[in-house]
Protein backbone atom coordinates (compact mmCIF):
# COMPACT_ATOMS: atom_id res chain seq x y z
CA UNK A 1 0.00 0.00 0.00
CA UNK A 2 1.35 3.40 -1.51
CA UNK A 3 0.48 6.08 1.35
CA UNK A 4 0.73 9.48 -0.10
CA UNK A 5 1.62 12.85 2.30
CA UNK A 6 1.55 16.22 0.20
CA UNK A 7 2.50 19.54 1.29
CA UNK A 8 -0.70 21.61 2.81
CA UNK A 9 -1.85 24.20 0.18
CA UNK A 10 -5.16 25.40 1.68
CA UNK A 11 -4.05 29.56 2.82
CA UNK A 12 -3.16 29.60 6.29
CA UNK A 13 -2.50 25.46 6.84
CA UNK A 14 0.33 24.82 8.54
CA UNK A 15 -0.33 21.19 9.73
CA UNK A 16 0.87 18.37 7.87
CA UNK A 17 -1.62 14.96 8.04
CA UNK A 18 1.07 12.32 9.18
CA UNK A 19 4.74 13.16 11.26
CA UNK A 20 7.88 10.98 10.97
CA UNK A 21 7.10 9.26 14.09
CA UNK A 22 3.64 8.12 12.19
CA UNK A 23 5.40 7.61 9.14
CA UNK A 24 7.95 5.22 11.17
CA UNK A 25 5.03 2.91 11.88
CA UNK A 26 3.37 2.68 8.84
CA UNK A 27 6.12 1.78 7.33
CA UNK A 28 6.61 -1.23 9.75
CA UNK A 29 3.71 -2.25 8.98
CA UNK A 30 4.55 -2.95 5.16
CA UNK A 31 2.83 0.22 3.66
CA UNK A 32 5.49 2.74 1.37
CA UNK A 33 5.39 6.18 2.74
CA UNK A 34 6.01 9.31 0.25
CA UNK A 35 6.10 12.64 1.38
CA UNK A 36 6.50 15.66 -0.69
CA UNK A 37 9.67 18.12 0.22
CA UNK A 38 8.86 20.35 2.68
CA UNK A 39 5.29 18.71 3.72
CA UNK A 40 6.42 18.82 7.68
CA UNK A 41 8.62 21.92 7.64
CA UNK A 42 6.12 24.47 9.26
CA UNK A 43 5.21 21.50 11.92
CA UNK A 44 8.75 21.45 12.73
CA UNK A 45 9.31 17.85 10.74
CA UNK A 46 12.05 18.18 8.13
CA UNK A 47 12.59 16.29 5.31
CA UNK A 48 15.74 14.14 7.01
CA UNK A 49 13.13 13.45 9.54
CA UNK A 50 10.70 11.68 7.46
CA UNK A 51 13.77 10.17 5.85
CA UNK A 52 15.06 8.84 8.76
CA UNK A 53 11.35 7.79 9.40
CA UNK A 54 11.46 5.43 6.04
CA UNK A 55 9.37 7.56 4.19
CA UNK A 56 10.70 8.15 0.46
CA UNK A 57 10.50 11.79 -0.35
CA UNK A 58 8.71 13.15 -3.81
CA UNK A 59 9.79 16.95 -5.58
CA UNK A 60 6.41 17.88 -5.79
CA UNK A 61 3.07 16.99 -5.12
CA UNK A 62 2.01 15.26 -8.37
CA UNK A 63 5.14 12.82 -7.96
CA UNK A 64 3.72 12.03 -4.12
CA UNK A 65 0.61 10.85 -5.61
CA UNK A 66 1.42 9.31 -8.56
CA UNK A 67 -0.09 5.92 -8.26
CA UNK A 68 -0.85 6.21 -3.87
CA UNK A 69 -3.28 4.28 -2.62
CA UNK A 70 -4.36 6.60 -0.01
CA UNK A 71 -3.53 10.26 0.09
CA UNK A 72 -3.94 11.49 3.30
CA UNK A 73 -4.59 15.16 3.77
CA UNK A 74 -5.57 17.86 6.60
CA UNK A 75 -7.61 19.68 4.67
CA UNK A 76 -9.71 19.08 1.66
CA UNK A 77 -8.34 19.52 -1.51
CA UNK A 78 -8.20 22.78 -3.38
CA UNK A 79 -9.97 22.90 -6.62
CA UNK A 80 -6.67 22.73 -8.64
CA UNK A 81 -5.82 19.37 -6.33
CA UNK A 82 -8.40 17.65 -7.74
CA UNK A 83 -6.36 16.04 -10.46
CA UNK A 84 -3.56 15.02 -8.57
CA UNK A 85 -5.31 12.48 -6.22
CA UNK A 86 -5.05 9.26 -8.41
CA UNK A 87 -8.28 7.75 -10.09
CA UNK A 88 -10.19 4.85 -8.04
CA UNK A 89 -7.99 6.12 -5.14
CA UNK A 90 -8.31 7.01 -1.20
CA UNK A 91 -8.94 10.60 -0.06
CA UNK A 92 -8.65 10.53 3.62
CA UNK A 93 -8.98 14.09 4.87
CA UNK A 94 -11.57 16.83 6.63
CA UNK A 95 -13.81 17.41 4.35
CA UNK A 96 -16.91 19.31 5.40
CA UNK A 97 -19.04 17.92 2.60
CA UNK A 98 -22.05 19.81 3.30
CA UNK A 99 -20.09 22.94 1.59
CA UNK A 100 -18.26 20.54 -0.58
CA UNK A 101 -20.61 19.84 -3.79
CA UNK A 102 -18.78 21.25 -6.36
CA UNK A 103 -15.42 19.34 -4.97
CA UNK A 104 -16.96 16.15 -4.83
CA UNK A 105 -18.61 15.98 -8.13
CA UNK A 106 -14.74 16.44 -9.63
CA UNK A 107 -13.97 13.33 -7.18
CA UNK A 108 -16.95 11.28 -7.94
CA UNK A 109 -15.49 11.88 -12.05
CA UNK A 110 -12.54 10.16 -10.49
CA UNK A 111 -14.17 7.68 -8.82
CA UNK A 112 -12.03 8.44 -5.65
CA UNK A 113 -13.63 6.91 -2.50
CA UNK A 114 -14.00 9.95 -0.01
CA UNK A 115 -13.22 9.09 4.05
CA UNK A 116 -13.83 12.90 6.01
CA UNK A 117 -11.88 12.86 8.72
CA UNK A 118 -14.74 15.04 10.81
CA UNK A 119 -17.27 12.36 10.45
CA UNK A 120 -15.68 9.55 12.71
CA UNK A 121 -18.15 8.40 15.15
CA UNK A 122 -17.99 9.02 18.40
CA UNK A 123 -17.92 5.10 19.64
CA UNK A 124 -15.48 3.21 22.21
CA UNK A 125 -13.72 1.93 19.08
CA UNK A 126 -12.47 5.32 16.99
CA UNK A 127 -11.78 7.51 19.95
CA UNK A 128 -8.53 7.33 19.15
CA UNK A 129 -8.90 8.69 15.35
CA UNK A 130 -11.40 11.63 16.46
CA UNK A 131 -9.35 14.48 14.59
CA UNK A 132 -12.21 17.00 15.70
CA UNK A 133 -11.57 16.25 19.66
CA UNK A 134 -7.53 16.19 19.08
CA UNK A 135 -8.30 19.33 17.30
CA UNK A 136 -10.52 21.54 19.45
CA UNK A 137 -8.44 20.78 22.35
CA UNK A 138 -5.35 22.78 20.60
CA UNK A 139 -8.45 25.47 19.93
CA UNK A 140 -9.30 25.68 23.20
CA UNK A 141 -6.42 26.29 24.79
CA UNK A 142 -5.25 29.12 21.96
CA UNK A 143 -8.31 30.75 22.15
CA UNK A 144 -7.57 31.50 26.04
CA UNK A 145 -3.97 33.04 25.18
CA UNK A 146 -5.66 35.37 22.33
CA UNK A 147 -8.10 36.47 24.84
CA UNK A 148 -5.34 36.71 27.41
CA UNK A 149 -3.51 39.01 25.03
CA UNK A 150 -6.23 41.28 23.83
CA UNK A 151 -7.46 42.15 27.85
CA UNK A 152 -6.26 45.37 29.09
CA UNK A 153 -5.64 43.43 32.12
CA UNK A 154 -3.72 40.62 34.04
CA UNK A 155 -5.72 37.64 34.62
CA UNK A 156 -4.85 36.44 38.13
CA UNK A 157 -5.09 37.88 41.40
CA UNK A 158 -1.71 39.72 42.61
CA UNK A 159 -0.34 40.93 45.59
CA UNK A 160 1.68 44.37 44.58
CA UNK A 161 3.52 46.89 46.00
CA UNK A 162 1.52 48.78 44.76
CA UNK A 163 -2.22 47.27 45.57
CA UNK A 164 -3.99 44.31 45.07
CA UNK A 165 -5.68 43.19 42.08
CA UNK A 166 -8.66 40.79 41.43
CA UNK A 167 -8.64 38.16 38.83
CA UNK A 168 -10.35 38.71 35.79
CA UNK A 169 -13.72 36.92 34.90
CA UNK A 170 -14.18 34.41 32.47
CA UNK A 171 -16.76 32.80 30.66
CA UNK A 172 -16.95 29.78 28.65
CA UNK A 173 -19.79 29.01 26.47
CA UNK A 174 -20.00 25.55 25.54
CA UNK A 175 -18.41 22.57 27.68
CA UNK A 176 -17.29 20.44 24.54
CA UNK A 177 -13.78 19.27 24.28
CA UNK A 178 -12.82 22.90 23.44
CA UNK A 179 -14.80 24.57 26.18
CA UNK A 180 -12.96 22.41 28.96
CA UNK A 181 -9.70 23.07 27.37
CA UNK A 182 -10.24 26.32 27.43
CA UNK A 183 -11.75 26.25 31.30
CA UNK A 184 -8.53 24.33 32.25
CA UNK A 185 -6.88 26.94 30.51
CA UNK A 186 -8.34 30.17 32.08
CA UNK A 187 -7.96 28.60 35.18
CA UNK A 188 -4.28 27.82 35.29
CA UNK A 189 -3.75 31.30 34.06
CA UNK A 190 -5.55 32.70 37.64
CA UNK A 191 -9.05 33.66 36.22
CA UNK A 192 -12.32 32.82 37.93
CA UNK A 193 -14.10 30.96 35.09
CA UNK A 194 -17.69 30.38 34.84
CA UNK A 195 -19.56 27.93 32.07
CA UNK A 196 -22.57 27.35 30.26
CA UNK A 197 -23.85 24.47 28.69
CA UNK A 198 -27.02 22.83 27.71
CA UNK A 199 -25.73 19.12 28.21
CA UNK A 200 -26.51 17.37 31.56
CA UNK A 201 -23.20 15.44 31.69
CA UNK A 202 -21.27 18.66 31.44
CA UNK A 203 -22.12 19.92 34.72
CA UNK A 204 -19.76 17.75 36.58
CA UNK A 205 -16.97 18.14 33.84
CA UNK A 206 -17.04 21.70 34.23
CA UNK A 207 -17.45 21.24 38.44
CA UNK A 208 -14.74 19.29 38.33
CA UNK A 209 -12.38 21.63 36.46
CA UNK A 210 -13.36 24.12 39.41
CA UNK A 211 -15.54 26.35 37.17
CA UNK A 212 -18.90 27.48 38.18
CA UNK A 213 -21.24 25.81 36.31
CA UNK A 214 -24.18 28.27 34.97
CA UNK A 215 -27.85 27.95 33.96
CA UNK A 216 -28.73 24.53 36.20
CA UNK A 217 -32.36 25.14 35.62
CA UNK A 218 -31.49 24.99 32.07
CA UNK A 219 -30.14 21.48 31.90
CA UNK A 220 -32.07 18.54 30.25
CA UNK A 221 -31.53 14.72 30.05
CA UNK A 222 -33.12 15.13 26.69
CA UNK A 223 -30.09 18.27 25.07
CA UNK A 224 -27.65 15.59 24.38
CA UNK A 225 -27.93 13.60 20.48
CA UNK A 226 -25.87 10.62 19.64
CA UNK A 227 -21.86 11.53 19.56
CA UNK A 228 -22.36 13.50 22.68
CA UNK A 229 -23.34 17.06 21.27
CA UNK A 230 -25.81 19.59 22.11
CA UNK A 231 -29.04 19.02 20.10
CA UNK A 232 -30.53 22.15 18.09
CA UNK A 233 -33.12 23.84 20.77
CA UNK A 234 -36.70 25.11 20.48
CA UNK A 235 -37.45 28.68 20.48
CA UNK A 236 -38.59 28.82 23.83
CA UNK A 237 -35.52 26.98 25.11
CA UNK A 238 -33.51 29.58 22.85
CA UNK A 239 -35.14 32.33 24.82
CA UNK A 240 -34.45 31.32 28.08
CA UNK A 241 -30.65 30.28 27.50
CA UNK A 242 -30.03 33.61 26.16
CA UNK A 243 -31.79 35.42 29.10
CA UNK A 244 -29.50 33.27 31.27
CA UNK A 245 -26.26 33.83 29.44
CA UNK A 246 -27.09 37.91 29.25
CA UNK A 247 -27.24 38.15 32.56
CA UNK A 248 -24.00 37.07 33.09
CA UNK A 249 -22.54 38.81 30.24
CA UNK A 250 -22.12 42.44 32.50
CA UNK A 251 -19.35 40.85 34.58
CA UNK A 252 -17.19 38.93 33.05
CA UNK A 253 -13.78 40.33 31.57
CA UNK A 254 -13.56 37.35 28.97
CA UNK A 255 -15.85 35.25 27.24
CA UNK A 256 -14.61 32.56 25.31
CA UNK A 257 -17.43 31.01 22.70
CA UNK A 258 -17.22 27.18 21.58
CA UNK A 259 -20.60 25.94 20.92
CA UNK A 260 -21.23 23.97 17.86
CA UNK A 261 -24.11 21.80 16.18
CA UNK A 262 -22.56 19.21 13.46
CA UNK A 263 -23.63 20.03 9.98
CA UNK A 264 -25.06 23.50 10.65
CA UNK A 265 -25.01 27.03 11.22
CA UNK A 266 -23.48 27.51 15.09
CA UNK A 267 -25.94 28.62 17.51
CA UNK A 268 -26.53 32.11 18.24
CA UNK A 269 -26.11 32.92 21.81
CA UNK A 270 -24.33 36.34 22.24
CA UNK A 271 -26.37 39.31 20.72
CA UNK A 272 -25.65 42.69 19.69
CA UNK A 273 -27.76 44.03 22.53
CA UNK A 274 -25.76 41.77 25.21
CA UNK A 275 -22.61 42.65 23.66
CA UNK A 276 -23.57 46.60 24.83
CA UNK A 277 -24.10 45.12 28.58
CA UNK A 278 -20.54 44.02 28.56
CA UNK A 279 -17.52 46.07 30.45
CA UNK A 280 -15.33 47.87 28.27
CA UNK A 281 -11.88 46.55 27.22
CA UNK A 282 -13.88 42.82 27.97
CA UNK A 283 -13.14 39.93 24.89
CA UNK A 284 -15.23 37.25 23.09
CA UNK A 285 -12.71 35.31 21.48
CA UNK A 286 -15.87 32.85 19.20
CA UNK A 287 -13.71 29.78 18.16
CA UNK A 288 -17.21 28.87 16.19
CA UNK A 289 -16.34 31.45 13.72
CA UNK A 290 -16.38 29.11 10.75
CA UNK A 291 -19.78 28.08 10.89
CA UNK A 292 -20.91 31.50 11.32
CA UNK A 293 -20.22 32.68 14.94
CA UNK A 294 -21.92 32.36 18.09
CA UNK A 295 -22.05 35.78 18.54
CA UNK A 296 -24.19 38.25 16.20
CA UNK A 297 -21.52 40.27 15.30
CA UNK A 298 -18.70 38.02 15.16
CA UNK A 299 -17.07 38.85 11.38
CA UNK A 300 -15.02 35.48 10.87
CA UNK A 301 -11.30 35.63 10.07
CA UNK A 302 -11.38 39.30 12.06
CA UNK A 303 -11.18 41.59 15.21
CA UNK A 304 -13.86 44.06 15.79
CA UNK A 305 -14.42 46.19 18.41
CA UNK A 306 -18.41 47.26 19.05
CA UNK A 307 -19.43 49.09 22.02
CA UNK A 308 -15.74 48.81 23.41
CA UNK A 309 -15.66 45.04 23.40
CA UNK A 310 -13.24 43.77 21.23
CA UNK A 311 -14.91 40.66 19.08
CA UNK A 312 -12.51 38.11 17.69
CA UNK A 313 -13.88 35.09 15.23
CA UNK A 314 -10.12 33.25 14.74
CA UNK A 315 -10.34 30.81 11.88
CA UNK A 316 -8.48 27.37 11.94
CA UNK A 317 -6.93 28.38 15.10
CA UNK A 318 -4.82 24.38 15.46
CA UNK A 319 -2.71 25.49 12.49
CA UNK A 320 -1.68 28.31 14.68
CA UNK A 321 0.36 25.54 16.43
CA UNK A 322 1.23 23.00 14.25
CA UNK A 323 3.80 21.20 15.97
CA UNK A 324 1.12 19.70 18.88
CA UNK A 325 -1.50 20.16 16.58
CA UNK A 326 0.16 18.14 13.50
CA UNK A 327 1.18 15.28 16.35
CA UNK A 328 -2.08 14.48 17.42
CA UNK A 329 -3.46 14.99 13.84
CA UNK A 330 -1.33 12.42 12.52
CA UNK A 331 -1.89 9.85 15.58
CA UNK A 332 -5.68 10.16 14.77
CA UNK A 333 -4.47 9.56 11.26
CA UNK A 334 -1.83 6.91 11.68
CA UNK A 335 -4.62 5.04 13.67
CA UNK A 336 -7.50 5.48 11.03
CA UNK A 337 -5.54 3.90 8.25
CA UNK A 338 -4.06 1.21 10.38
CA UNK A 339 -8.00 0.20 10.74
CA UNK A 340 -7.95 0.00 6.79
CA UNK A 341 -4.89 -2.25 7.04
CA UNK A 342 -4.77 -6.10 7.18
CA UNK A 343 -1.68 -8.25 8.77
CA UNK A 344 -0.05 -7.66 5.73
CA UNK A 345 -0.06 -4.08 5.50
CA UNK A 346 -2.51 -4.31 2.57
CA UNK A 347 -6.08 -2.00 2.25
CA UNK A 348 -9.05 -3.60 3.44
CA UNK A 349 -12.05 -1.21 2.35
CA UNK A 350 -14.85 -2.07 3.68
CA UNK A 351 -17.70 0.46 3.53
CA UNK A 352 -19.87 -2.17 5.81
CA UNK A 353 -17.73 -1.50 8.41
CA UNK A 354 -19.20 0.92 10.93
CA UNK A 355 -16.21 3.38 11.29
CA UNK A 356 -14.84 3.50 7.14
CA UNK A 357 -18.63 3.77 6.35
CA UNK A 358 -19.95 6.48 8.88
CA UNK A 359 -17.00 8.45 7.08
CA UNK A 360 -17.16 7.46 3.63
CA UNK A 361 -18.67 10.74 1.73
CA UNK A 362 -17.65 9.59 -2.23
CA UNK A 363 -17.42 6.20 -3.55
CA UNK A 364 -17.40 4.33 -6.78
CA UNK A 365 -18.76 7.59 -8.26
CA UNK A 366 -21.42 8.43 -5.98
CA UNK A 367 -22.33 10.46 -3.13
CA UNK A 368 -23.39 8.75 -0.05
Amino acid sequence: MRIAVPLERTPGEQRVALVPDNVARLVKAGATVIVEQGAGVRAGASDDDYVKAGAELAPDAATATRGATIVAKVQRPLAEEVALIPEGGILVSLVQAHTAGALLDALNARRVTVLALERVPRITRAQSMDVLSSQATVAGYKAVLLAANALPRLMPALTTAAGSLKPANAFILGAGVAGLQAIATARRLGAIVSAFDVRAAAREQVQSLGAKFVGNELVSPGAEVAGGYAREQGADEQQRTLAAIGAVLPQMDLVISTAAIPGRAAPRLITADMVKTMKPGSVIVDISAETGGNCELTQPGETIIAHGVQVMGPLNLPSTMPVHASQMFGRNMLTFVQHLMDKEGQLTLDLADEITGAMAVAHDGQRR
